[in-house]
């Protein structure tokens, strides 16, 4: 954590967006494969055998983090290489971003953060089957998100 603290304070904000975008990128792909693996699971983790719950386990993993580099990260970025003094809150980025072309639709991207904190803290299996069915419903948006991401890397 302290080389990517230290990388980040001598990064310009533009800089951060491309660096940011990148790491979101990378994630995305290790997202997509587990994706791949656990569409035509099951979403009932009393049917599933250890291997297929440790595949969704992965996945909630990558979709905790894809989100967290996505949503804290790269939107923070994006704001502040627009607005160098910004200083608002978690939802005010997210109102920000919106304002921006960045994202759309912030209770949606709300909600996400919301599953993402859900995913990375104790849960109860009867929890299980929902978590995984909004986990699999979500990620596509992740993966649409990047190619209209792109334009803001590109741009800087």
């Amino acid at each position: 954590m302290v080389v990517c603290s230290r990388l980040e304070a001598g990064l310009a904000n533009d800089k951060l967006v491309v660096y940011f975008f990148a790491k979101f990128v990378k994630s995305l792909r290790y997202l997509e494969v587990t994706f791949n693996k656990i569409e035509d699971l099951s979403l009932d983790p009393e049917v599933l055998s250890e291997s297929q719950f440790e595949l969704w386990d992965a996945f909630a993993v990558r979709f905790a983090r894809s989100s967290d580099i996505l949503l804290t990260k790269l939107v923070l970025a994006i704001v502040k290489a627009d607005d160098p003094a910004f200083d608002g809150g978690f939802r005010d980025r997210l109102h920000r971003a919106e304002k921006l072309g960045v994202l759309q639709d912030v209770p949606f991207w709300l909600e996400v953060r919301q599953l993402r904190n859900v995913t990375v803290h104790e849960y109860s299996d009867e929890d299980l089957k929902a978590i995984f069915a909004k986990l699999k419903t979500i990620a596509p948006t992740l993966f649409k998100l990047e190619k209209s991401l792109a334009r803001f890397a590109e741009d800087l």
